[in-house]
């Protein structure tokens, strides 16, 4: 596979899996706005993040905590 198939392929992947990010995120109760901010940051453990808002933590609180 050329190299800049495969970097296509990578990017189209990652895309997919921020994608998911948000969606989960946005599912858990983050606003659209944060939910995506959340998704781009690699340090960010996804079931931390809705772990939080699902135990009842208010979202600004949680963002404080996550960032």
């Amino acid at each position: 596979m050329p190299a800049v198939e495969l970097e296509l392929e990578l990017d189209a992947e990652a895309e997919l899996v921020r994608s998911w990010r948000i969606e989960e995120l946005e599912r858990a109760g983050y606003q659209p706005e944060d939910a995506r901010h959340l998704a781009e940051l690699g340090h960010v453990d996804l079931h931390q993040a809705t772990s939080l808002l699902r135990g009842g933590c208010p979202p600004d609180l949680a963002l404080r905590i996550l960032l």
